[in-house]
């Protein structure tokens, strides 16, 4: 998952972030309202999980400025436990309310919780490229029937390729979708990891699905002999 952690508190933001992304997510921080509605509002995340430590109606007013835009599922964080804040924040259209402080597992259980409800962005469950096939729900992946084991990072270069097949994409974007916008290393790690993914489902096989486009990037797609 993509998620957006919206957030003022630098400590707080660092921990959750440190939690999701050691469990293979990608992970953007924003450390005030405006940035978080803008990200919120410009890019495609699959969860906001956002701070109402705070509850004026600024705070709350940041979900609405959401709405607007997205459906995106948001979960409001708060040290505020009283039953009215609660109802109020699920009333504006949060999709969950924990309090602060909460256990990481009842959040990732809550997060598991909302996807399975429906992605509200209407991915996929199935993706095919040639003979390629990805079973986004159990991450499976298998090339003309032969099972493919992927790490986490390569299994997230696989799905967003497939997800624009047939379209050029830069390494700057690779990089936004696999990585995070903190991510400040040189883009040749997205070559790197091209190698290592093109080792398991492009070296195997006659047909090449990978294709590189000098000097801006790489298409995914499945080309006539």
């Amino acid at each position: 998952m993509r998620i957006l952690i919206v957030e003022d508190e630098p400590k707080a933001a660092a921990g959750v972030r440190k939690g999701l992304t050691e469990h293979d997510h990608v992970v953007d921080v924003a450390n005030d309202g405006v940035e978080g509605v803008h990200l919120a509002t410009s890019e495609d995340y699959d969860l906001i999980l956002l701070d109402v430590d705070h509850p004026d109606d600024d705070d709350w007013s940041l979900l609405q400025g959401i709405r607007r835009q997205r459906q995106t599922p948001v979960f409001f964080l708060s040290g505020h436990a009283e039953v009215q804040d609660r109802v109020r924040g699920l009333d504006l259209g949060a999709d969950d309310y924990l309090v602060k402080p909460f256990a990481f597992s009842e959040l990732l259980a809550r997060m598991r919780s909302v996807m399975r409800r429906g992605p509200v962005r209407a991915d996929p469950v199935l993706l095919q490229v040639g003979d390629l096939r990805v079973d986004t729900v159990r991450r499976k992946v298998e090339r003309a029937g032969q099972r493919i084991e992927l790490t986490a990072k390569e299994y997230a270069l696989l799905s967003y390729f497939m997800q624009h097949a047939g379209e050029v994409v830069s390494r700057t974007l690779i990089i936004e979708h696999v990585w995070d916008m903190n991510f400040d290393g040189d883009t040749n790690v997205v070559d790197v990891l091209v190698h290592r993914l093109r080792a398991k489902v492009d070296d195997p096989f006659a047909a090449k699905l990978i294709h590189a486009v000098r000097g801006v990037g790489y298409v995914f797609e499945a080309r006539d002999a």
